[in-house]
């Protein structure tokens, strides 16, 4: 297992840094928008404007500047999409290498562990 956990998380570390970078990028600026937005003044609808009978209209959003105006583009290139088919497979493939190192990485720890503990090793949880 620990083969298989080294030659993968050499393949995928540049493909998940990718990933974490522009989701948390993707995600300060969601919260820049929502910020911005919070203090902004309603629109009103554009002047002749009726809403139809039967439908809710709600008034347009104001047009987002800064950092929230490229929410969709991290969304895009977070997920892949912005690169075609094959992107959006290797973001795949990378969220399955992320849950492939979790549970790797927490089973090699229990084995180790419980070598330990059948040697009678000290510092059972956590040893240098």
């Amino acid at each position: 297992m620990r083969k298989w956990h080294r030659w993968l998380s050499v393949f995928f570390a540049v493909f998940m840094l990718w990933i974490a970078v522009t989701g948390l990028l993707g995600h300060l600026a969601a919260w820049s928008g929502e910020a911005a937005s919070a203090g902004a003044a309603e629109v009103a609808p554009p002047a002749g404007f009726v809403c139809p009978e039967g439908w809710r209209c709600m008034p347009p959003k104001p047009e987002q500047t800064g950092l929230a105006s490229l929410t969709g583009f991290f969304h895009h290139i977070h997920s892949g999409s912005e690169f075609g088919k094959a992107g959006e497979a290797i973001s795949f493939l990378s969220g399955l290498a992320l849950l492939f190192f979790s549970l790797s990485g927490v089973w090699m720890y229990v084995r180790m562990w419980r070598e330990r503990a059948r040697r009678g090793a000290r510092d059972r949880w956590f040893w240098k």
